[in-house]
């Protein structure tokens, strides 16, 4: 089987990029399924709104991941109680609104996907993702409960994502993080099996700072005060992870995905 996470979905551009290239990505890789984190994809690139969600999973995207921008948007709680293909955070306190993991038939296979958030630089007061994942592993078994578990670990530090990738391995077929927008050239299977990038990227227009247009970010960086930023018009790359993916759950190959591959362009410098 062969998995396909996409990192954070920016505003329109990331989302048109997802509807624009996915088709040919799953045809050039034979995917069973898709798991994208959509916690920028509203217009202003902060959460998601009900119709986003929709429009993503029309594109062909199997599961949705959030992140630290999970209630920014009116409207999302209602979304988050009624679609089970929506996750937010598995470690939000208890009692908040949605759900965290989910077990998915998908592509013929039962795929496990798990939504954590971490704690290093982060706004949140929540409960360690850490402990939450040891919790979830004496409960749930690669193989038994989900042919195959992809876990979206959503946080600034990449340290931290490289150790929660530590405590995963063996029990997940692929550990990927979000939050940074910035894909990173650590791909690799580590020695128990689970395949590791401590960032996917982002669907959107990297001719900007991490989706916002570059004449709204850079003020902020001249002089003090509020600054309103604004998202970068595009074009959008899709970027991401293919993972495949064992009989064990385990995986065997990965590889990072970029379409269309970034060219620097007169835009980058304006």
């Amino acid at each position: 089987m062969k998995l396909l996470f996409l990192g954070d979905v920016v505003a329109q551009p990331g989302r048109t990029a997802v509807a624009a290239h996915l088709p040919g990505l799953k045809a050039r890789f034979g995917l069973t399924a898709v798991v994208a984190n959509g916690e920028n994809a509203a217009p202003n690139g902060r959460g998601i709104q009900p119709e986003g969600v929709q429009e993503l999973l029309n594109a062909g995207v199997d599961v949705l991941t959030l992140g630290d921008h999970t209630f920014d948007q009116k409207g999302i709680e209602q979304t988050l109680a009624e679609q089970p293909k929506l996750l937010r955070p598995a470690n939000y306190p208890s009692g908040t609104v949605g759900r965290g993991f989910g077990v998915f038939q998908v592509g013929g296979i039962r795929l496990g996907v798990i939504n954590l958030q971490g704690r290093v630089f982060m706004r949140d007061q929540i409960d360690c993702p850490f402990q939450w994942s040891k919790r979830h592993q004496q409960e749930h078994q690669l193989g038994r409960d989900y042919d195959a578990l992809i876990v979206d670990m959503h946080c600034e530090a990449t340290a931290e994502k490289a150790a929660m990738a530590h405590v995963w391995d063996g029990h997940a077929s692929l550990v990927v993080g979000t939050h940074t927008h910035i894909p990173t050239a650590d791909t690799r299977i580590q020695p128990g099996g689970t395949a590791l990038q401590t960032d996917a990227g982002m669907c959107g227009d990297y001719a900007s700072s991490l989706g916002m247009s570059l004449s709204s970010v850079l003020p902020g960086y001249f002089t003090r005060g509020r600054h309103a930023f604004q998202t970068a018009p595009g074009p959008a790359s899709l970027s991401g992870v293919v993972v495949t993916v064992a009989a064990n759950g385990l995986a065997t190959q990965v590889e990072r995905v970029m379409v269309p591959e970034l060219v620097a362009t007169k835009a980058y410098f304006e």
